[in-house]
């Protein structure tokens, strides 16, 4: 395999940018041409397509975001779309491709490979920490620091106005954006969709904090059990003591440069993608496992379920007591 395209997709994740570099100059040190494609399967078929040397990634492995750009392409599920995709990569001479992206860029991926015989190989780029097969994500970790870094600031000031606040996170229907980073940040309360809640248990919770004198009280809400506002109506509905506020930290939780451990990963992934282009392998997604890069069938594991760490869990509600 001598020529290969790398290409992000969905949801912008901190990292990707760490593991295009790695993908271009790991691929060009092993004799390769690399093609890198503007947003994603978009750009795949809309053909837009430049050649990649190491130069071209240059002060990017600090950046959050993706300098290929992204973007949803919800056509790419029709064949004639993917032809028109096949066909470009074709005029270019790409023999593989590395999709970095989340289970929708994997789907995409696997039609490639199953209906066209691209030799596809992802790795997992989402902050959501979604993908069962893989124990972390690239922008996992990032995305958990800058929750972290939020609650310590509003922790500052709901302690000055004896306030609750309800912070909303991201992660899809996934909990473990609010499970990390509440643990991390001292939470007393994390509110995860994996987890059924006792409404009137936190209230309890909350007015006990409030008699003893306990000056604030944080709530981490994963977006996949509901809204913050809907939240604290149902708080104020049952008996609530004292003032609540909301945050939701929204798109910054996307942003920002990567931490030394998504920067890693995207590293180490990279470098077995390209590994597996070599070999002539395709349909296949890198990740971790027990801090070894593994890889396996794409399709095998997209229909693994997620495994919520239940015991990280009881941890963060006894240490939040």
């Amino acid at each position: 395999m001598k020529r290969i395209g790398v290409l992000t997709s969905g949801g912008d994740a901190p990292g990707m940018n760490a593991c295009v570099r790695a993908v271009v100059r790991y691929a060009i040190y092993s004799g390769m041409t690399v093609y890198g494609i503007e947003r994603g399967y978009t750009g795949l078929i809309n053909n837009n397509i430049r050649e990649m040397n190491k130069r071209s990634v240059s002060d990017i492995i600090q950046r959050g975001g993706t300098i290929l750009k992204t973007a949803r392409c919800p056509e790419f599920v029709e064949d004639k779309y993917m032809q028109m995709a096949v066909d470009n990569m074709e005029a270019y001479g790409i023999d593989g491709l590395v999709v970095i992206g989340g289970d929708g860029s994997f789907r995409g991926a696997l039609d490639l490979y199953k209906k066209f015989g691209v030799k596809a190989i992802g790795i997992p780029g989402t902050i959501d920490n979604d993908l069962a097969y893989t124990d972390y994500t690239l922008g996992f970790d990032t995305s958990v620091n800058t929750v972290v870094s939020a609650i310590n600031n509003l922790r500052d000031t709901m302690t000055s106005h004896d306030r609750v606040c309800i912070i909303e996170v991201m992660g899809r229907k996934c909990g473990d954006i609010a499970l990390y980073a509440g643990i991390c940040g001292g939470a007393e309360i994390i509110l995860v969709p994996e987890v059924p809640f006792d409404l009137k248990q936190i209230v309890k919770k909350i007015n006990l904090n409030q008699r003893i004198g306990k000056s604030s009280d944080i709530i981490v809400l994963a977006e996949g059990v509901c809204k913050a506002e809907d939240l604290k109506k149902q708080l104020q509905a049952n008996g609530i003591a004292g003032s609540i506020k909301t945050t939701t930290l929204g798109y910054i939780q996307r942003g920002g440069a990567p931490t030394m451990a998504d920067r890693v990963l995207s590293a180490r992934c990279a470098v077995r993608a390209v590994d597996l282009l070599i070999a002539n392998q395709g349909g296949r997604v890198v990740g971790i496992k027990d801090n070894k890069i593994i890889d396996e069938d794409i399709e095998e594991a997209l229909k693994k379920k997620g495994k919520f760490d239940d015991n990280l869990y009881q941890t963060a509600m006894i240490l939040g007591l």
